[in-house]
């Protein structure tokens, strides 16, 4: 974790429990390697609205999948996407396989909505990447829904819509 990232999570007094393992970018990998850590683990999906530009930065529990086509009706966007390596870097200061809520701190123009699933938002110990995907921060509820609110990014907490799991270790 970087050193300004630390500076920024003692400055708002947000508590939180660093573990280390080797990187993940894939949930399988995620549950070989963070799955013995307490907690509801996130998934994040970094989308951008094709016709207007806006960008979605939204976070569900890691064993769900987003039903993309009722996310588009839900924000009124004729078409989603993911967006691009750029947007990610200019925006948000991380790279793939690093995106997380905790990245929010790094979007100081607010051009990002922050969606985040109620389960999320409501659980009693949050995990995610601390803008790399080599570690992960174990946050209590109440000091993560304190750090995503000292971003000021504008949120929206949703019960998100999913698709049912063919399989239940489906992805």
């Amino acid at each position: 974790m970087e050193d300004s990232l630390k500076r920024w999570l003692a400055d708002h007094y947000i508590r939180y429990v660093l573990h280390t393992h080797p990187a993940v970018f894939t949930v399988p990998e995620a549950r070989v390697h963070c799955g013995h850590i307490p907690g509801t683990h996130c998934k994040n999906l970094f989308l951008k609205n094709k016709k207007s530009g806006q960008l979605y930065l939204v976070t569900i529990p890691h064993e769900k999948r987003l039903d993309l086509n009722q996310f588009r009706k839900l924000i009124r966007a004729p078409k989603v996407r993911f967006a691009e390596p750029e947007d990610l870097s200019e925006i948000l200061g991380i790279t793939a396989g690093a995106v997380s809520p905790i990245a929010l701190v790094n979007d100081t123009n607010n051009k990002v909505i922050f969606m985040v699933d109620e389960q999320i938002w409501n659980a009693e110990m949050v995990c995610c990447h601390p803008n790399v995907n080599t570690e992960t921060l174990q946050i209590p509820g109440p000091d993560f829904r304190k750090l995503i609110k000292a971003t000021g990014t504008l949120m929206e907490i949703k019960n998100l819509p999913y698709l049912k799991p063919i399989h239940p270790n489906n992805e």
